[in-house]
């Protein structure tokens, strides 16, 4: 798929790695699984990385051989096809102080830990995970990237990773590791999420299946003992389902490391005209010659932003959104310690939006109503990842995740082709839920349009036979 470079190479040329500890090595072997290596062992292999034998048994890394396209990984040029995996994977690791120091005696708005950690860094990071940055915003408490696929929040003990498409998201765990030993940070917590993908055949090494990147994290252990997690589905297997993965062995000591939360919706097929308004020809492409091109892209960013509402959704909050061509949106938008983020893909036959935030809300309803209301998808689905202290802080029916089936309906008006406003009525399908390492609870549940009683009745009279 692409061209593979020696590890050594990178090693010895100063990239990324030469900067790191070097108790251990990545490698990959020739069938691209990956191998941690200890670093003393590693330097009785050639530097070109030589094919090993097979019979070698005693030899730990009889297939390494080099790491895959690690130099260009985050500046593949895909052909663009017309479909789009828009679902993303998110990858959330918390970490704490080396010398036993709790992160919460640190004001929060001064910059320490790996807000620290320099641009060079984190495109370290961003380049296994096959993506770049490309715009950013911060403010006392977090800074917040704007990637090539999806976004990336980095506060002073906890980093969030979320990328699309077909981008390799879990091989940035070993550097982020690492960067972390260089801070004497120490891994603390290692959240990883997705739902099923549309096109998985698509997906590159790790992420072939949810089996491999478990696999994949379980090999980490030899860097880190605090990934011996456990991971989980949640929802049915025949329709759409949520993959987790949850290392937790956090000692929690104060009232805001206690009640985190996570809520995303994810959005599919949405509304045709409010789809229209990310293809990038829509909009003038420069108002004069002294434009240049960077400032047409941040102008029609905005002018995305605000013909869809989206400005609307996080009120009061700092926005850098980007319009991407031919088609395509994101947006990352940070108000005080929270983040919201959006990403739109809005190719026909694979459409799709996501809405996710980590604000402390004590209901939510308000806020997914206008979110779903905005793109009038025809189904979604919606997970929150919370402590359990932070499900206690949401009031009741201040979420549709959250309560009987009955109370979950989700209405949004429409209008229908004689200009006759009609509701849309969501109906949540199914819940899911688990309670992992503890007190980390995940819940996951699938709306759909609810059939109109009269037409259901219909189309079941339709298909009924009385011999």
């Amino acid at each position: 798929m692409s061209e593979e470079t020696s590890i050594l190479n990178n090693y010895d040329q100063g990239g990324p790695l030469a900067s790191m500890t070097s108790d251990y090595i990545y490698c990959s072997s020739n069938e691209a699984e990956d191998i941690i290596v200890d670093a003393d062992d590693y330097q009785s292999i050639n530097h070109h990385c030589p094919s090993v034998s097979d019979n070698t048994e005693s030899n730990n890394i009889e297939q390494v051989a080099h790491m895959s396209d690690d130099e260009i990984s985050g500046e593949i040029d895909r052909e663009y096809t017309g479909q789009f995996e828009g679902p993303e994977k998110t990858l959330e690791v918390v970490f704490r102080r080396a010398d036993g120091v709790q992160t919460s005696s640190f004001p929060a708005n001064i910059k320490t830990g790996l807000r620290t950690l320099a641009r060079t860094d984190l495109d370290a990071i961003c380049k296994r995970a096959r993506c770049t940055i490309l715009s950013s915003v911060s403010n006392q408490y977090l800074d917040a990237y704007v990637l090539s696929e999806s976004s990336l929040f980095v506060y002073n003990y906890m980093i969030v990773i979320k990328t699309c498409g077909t981008t390799t998201l879990l091989r940035c765990l070993a550097v982020l590791i690492e960067l972390g030993k260089r801070l004497d940070l120490e891994l603390d917590w290692v959240g990883y999420s997705r739902k099923n993908f549309n096109f998985p055949e698509d997906q590159c090494f790790p992420h072939g299946s949810f089996t491999q990147e478990l696999d994949y994290l379980y090999s980490h252990r030899n860097l880190c003992n605090k990934l011996d997690g456990n991971g989980y589905t949640l929802g049915p297997i025949t329709d759409d389902h949520w993959f987790v993965f949850i290392a937790d062995k956090t000692l929690r000591s104060t009232p805001d490391l206690d009640n985190d939360r996570v809520l995303n919706i994810m959005m599919f097929d949405i509304d045709i005209e409010m789809a229209d308004l990310f293809y990038y020809h829509k909009y003038q492409a420069k108002l004069n010659d002294e434009e240049t091109d960077e400032e047409a892209v941040k102008r029609i960013s905005f002018e995305q932003t605000k013909a869809a509402g989206i400005d609307a959704l996080c009120p009061g909050a700092m926005f850098d959104p980007r319009a991407f061509e031919p088609c395509g949106y994101s947006m990352n938008a940070i108000l005080y310690k929270s983040y919201c983020t959006m990403h739109i893909t809005p190719e026909e036959g694979s459409s799709y939006a996501s809405f996710e935030t980590n604000q402390k809300l004590a209901s939510y309803t308000a806020l997914i109503n206008n979110v779903v209301r905005t793109f009038k998808p025809k189904k979604f689905v919606m997970t929150l990842m919370a402590d359990e202290g932070g499900v206690n802080e949401i009031a009741k029916g201040g979420c549709p995740l959250i309560g009987k089936a009955a109370d979950s309906q989700i209405i949004v008006p429409s209008k229908i082709a004689d200009g006759n406003k009609k509701n849309i009525v969501f109906k949540r399908s199914n819940l899911a839920s688990i309670t992992a390492e503890n007190d980390c609870c995940c819940l996951m549940g699938n709306w759909t349009v609810e059939q109109d009683p009269i037409e259901e009745n219909i189309r079941r009279s339709r298909g009924l036979t009385f011999t």
